[in-house]
């Protein structure tokens, strides 16, 4: 056995904000619906805090994504 594995590794993705920050374009694909959004922040206590904003979504195409904005960074990722 070779240990325990990550099973949904965040990959980078593209996004266009509106002005509030809600995506607008994920990858070039326009957003049809927010379907949620929520804030994680953790490990504030250490030297890797966590803080992100995630959103699920809904593209035009039909496509469920839950993509989320590292507020440390500035950088956007997708989770599958």
């Amino acid at each position: 056995m070779n240990g325990p594995r990550r099973l949904s590794i965040p990959r980078r993705v593209a996004v266009t904000t509106a002005g509030d920050g809600t995506p607008q374009l994920v990858d070039g694909r326009a957003v049809d619906a927010v379907r949620e959004s929520w804030l994680v922040e953790d490990r504030w206590w250490t030297d890797r805090p966590l803080s992100r904003h995630y959103w699920e979504i809904v593209t035009v195409c039909g496509r469920n994504e839950v993509v989320f904005c590292d507020l440390l960074s500035g950088r956007w990722w997708r989770h599958r």
